[in-house]
């Protein structure tokens, strides 16, 4: 044992001596590489950095280290088999050293003093600068961007630390930059070519010989009715006023009827113009002496709050004059509207002189078997207009296919019986039928049963219609003056709601107004499943408008908890209605006690559409738009293609196509109905 741990120490020794042996050796190796390595830096201390070039062949003579590697100087050819020791990242990133003879490396390495790197850093970068301004600006290549340096006695070439690839980029980049600039440059000089030339030939149409404007360019001075002069004479006057009212309160009596005399001569200049070429030819005289005149008095009197206060009061005093013009414009439009003409009162006068003197009033009645036909085509027109009711059924009858199976049911007052019973007998439509009615032969329709006549005879109502300069808790406020229209009063407005006690025969019937047009044929009206519905109607809200909300009040709870505010309306006119089922929804008794709740008018305004929306209501069928287009009576900026393509065309509104109010573009539609050359019409001046 104890021999064995001895054999054991004497190997272990051995060992360790080799060690320290191989060590040595390795040591001495290292230093005299290391003191051979100094003394190359003592040669060369004042070596500047120099950094790898790809083209930069300075010759085999020269070799270096790596970064971080010890390098030998190779001051002769036989140092080519010196030793490197170079540290290097592999593709990985791992740390790797290597062993590299002077011999193997190319000539494109470079030596590079490690101590000066950072003491001439900033010098290289300042003469690489210079040398690729001055190489590249003057069209040299990338070799000739290097210059040779000396310092200390000894030359060493200085490289650019940019790349030459890079270099090469910049001067592509540069040129493609030139080339882009000269295409932008000539391309701007071709459109300014272009322009000027648009411009002479702009120029040749102009005539120049105009006189007295600022600048013949400016399109507000070609304008014939441009009206800057007649403004600045308004305003003139507005400020000669508010200056002579301060002047009369500060006893400036001189002024104060200066500036009175200057607004009337301005106002007279002015007159009815509504342009300056309409203008006095002394109106410029009279705005330069008016010019004049509120100089001296805003010298003399002006002070900003009096005059600030002045003017609110004007605006004020005015705010209320446009407002009574509204108000008077909306009545006047109202009575113009709903006054007849001398020669539309002309013609009913000799249509029922006529109707007695020719004793056409002793002739029988038609057959009544046609008149309650269900296979028929029927039409209900409740009017007191002879000739707007011959248009309706003009039209419906020129359109129809079969015009012997249309069956017309006029309905009107006693004043107009006679006249319209007479127009239809000397004018009867070819093949179809035309029955003529009284509303005052349908004996049922009395107070007792009919809730609104009752309502109509009250003495609240007439009061309403009667006394409106003296308004009372009825007529206080300001209420629309539309809804005092006397048509209002009249039953004949009311009568649709009766449409089974008036017609009992029938199954369908096809209500129209008589200031429609009819384009179109109407029977497939008759055909269309209402699915249950009793009304077959077109509806007329438009995103916000003619909702429920408009005609009804919502306030009143009665309303708000029966109907929808955005439930959308529709319109009367031209509506087909299913008389079977109305009788089974018992239509007429839901719109008598509707009619009962709104005797005080709480819960809407007079007329017949907003009980229509409450009686009709989850009971309209919706009709395509094209069967009826509305608005030719108030919308002069209806759609034209529209209106054309339209069966039924509706002038509800106060601009009726029989009066002087009527909206011009739409009045042809109604007129190619109307027998200009019929012996009444030119009896009573009734023409185009």
């Amino acid at each position: 044992m104890e021999a064995g741990v001895k054999a054991f120490l004497s190997f272990h020794s051995l060992s360790k001596f080799i060690f320290i042996s191989l060590v040595l050796f390795h040591f001495d190796f290292v230093i005299a590489d290391v003191s051979h390595t100094s003394t190359i830096r003592r040669e060369f201390n004042e070596f500047r950095p120099l950094h790898y070039c790809e083209r930069c062949h300075v010759g085999k003579e020269q070799s270096t280290a790596s970064a971080t590697g010890v390098g030998n100087y190779p001051d002769d050819k036989d140092d080519k088999d010196i030793d490197i020791i170079a540290t290097y990242s592999d593709t990985s990133g791992a740390i790797r050293i290597s062993r590299v003879k002077m011999r193997d490396l190319s000539a494109s390495w470079v030596w590079e003093n490690p101590m000066d790197v950072h003491h001439d850093q900033s010098m290289s970068s300042q003469t690489v600068e210079d040398s690729f301004q001055s190489g590249v600006g003057s069209g040299e290549n990338a070799e000739n961007s290097s210059d040779w340096h000396q310092e200390g006695g000894i030359p060493y070439p200085y490289i650019s630390s940019m790349s030459p690839v890079k270099l090469m980029r910049q001067k592509t980049r540069k040129e493609r930059r030139d080339l882009r600039t000269a295409q932008l440059i000539r391309q701007d000089k071709e459109t300014d070519n272009q322009m000027a030339t648009a411009a002479i030939e702009l120029s040749k149409s102009l005539d120049t010989t105009v006189k007295g404007k600022y600048s013949i360019w400016r399109q507000d001075f070609d304008n014939p009715r441009s009206d800057s002069t007649l403004k600045l004479m308004r305003d003139q006057i507005n400020m000669a006023k508010a200056y002579a009212s301060i002047a009369k309160s500060k006893n400036e009596s001189g002024l104060y009827s200066a500036l009175r005399a200057h607004s009337k001569a301005s106002q007279s200049a002015i007159g009815e113009a509504r342009s300056d070429a309409e203008l006095h030819p002394s109106a410029l005289d009279r705005a330069k002496a008016m010019g004049h005149i509120l100089s001296i008095a805003k010298d003399q009197l002006y002070d900003c709050i009096i005059v600030a206060k002045k003017f609110r009061a004007m605006l004020q005093s005015t705010e209320e004059n446009v407002n009574a013009l509204k108000r008077r414009s909306a009545f006047l439009i109202q009575l113009a509207a709903k006054t007849v003409p001398k020669r539309m009162q002309c013609l009913p006068l000799q249509l029922a002189a006529d109707y007695y003197l020719q004793g056409y009033h002793k002739k029988r009645d038609l057959d009544k078997e046609k008149l309650e036909d269900p296979s028929l085509y029927h039409y209900a027109i409740f009017s007191d207009n002879v000739l707007a009711t011959s248009v309706v059924v003009n039209s419906t009858v020129l359109h129809a296919k079969e015009p012997e199976k249309h069956v017309f049911h006029i309905v009107t007052d006693k004043l107009n019986f006679a006249s319209m019973k007479m127009w239809f007998l000397v004018n009867a439509p070819l093949k179809a039928t035309i029955q003529v009615e009284s509303i005052d032969e349908f004996k049922w329709l009395n107070s007792s049963y009919c809730s609104v006549l009752r309502q109509l005879e009250s003495a609240r109502i007439k009061e309403y219609y009667f006394k409106a300069n003296h308004p009372t808790t009825i007529s206080a406020g300001e209420d629309n003056l539309k809804y005092r229209n006397p048509k209002y009063l009249s039953m004949l407005n009311h009568l649709r709601f009766y449409l089974p006690e008036v017609y009992p025969k029938l199954d369908k019937i096809l209500f129209l107004d008589d200031d429609i047009v009819v384009q179109k044929d109407l029977t497939p009206l008759w055909s269309i499943d209402l699915q249950g519905m009793v009304n077959g109607a077109v509806e007329t809200c438009k995103e916000s408008f003619h909702r429920f909300d408009k005609y009804l009040n919502f306030s009143n709870p009665k309303i708000s908890q029966n109907f929808d505010p955005n439930a959308c309306g529709w319109a009367f006119g031209m509506n087909i209605f299913d008389l079977k089922e109305w009788k089974k929804q018992n239509i007429t008794g839901i719109y008598h006690r509707w009619q009962d709740m709104n005797e005080d008018r709480t819960l809407w305004k007079l007329g017949s559409l907003p009980p229509g929306l409450i009686t009709f209501y989850n009971l309209t069928y919706p009709l395509d738009r094209g069967w009826h287009v509305l608005g030719l009576g108030y919308d002069p900026s209806l759609n034209q293609t529209e209106i054309e393509n339209a069966a039924v065309i509706h002038y509800n509104g106060n601009y009726k196509p029989w009066l002087d109010l009527a909206v011009l573009k739409y009045k042809s539609y109604w007129s190619r109905y109307v027998k200009f050359d019929n012996h009444y019409l030119q009896l009573c001046d009734i023409s185009q």
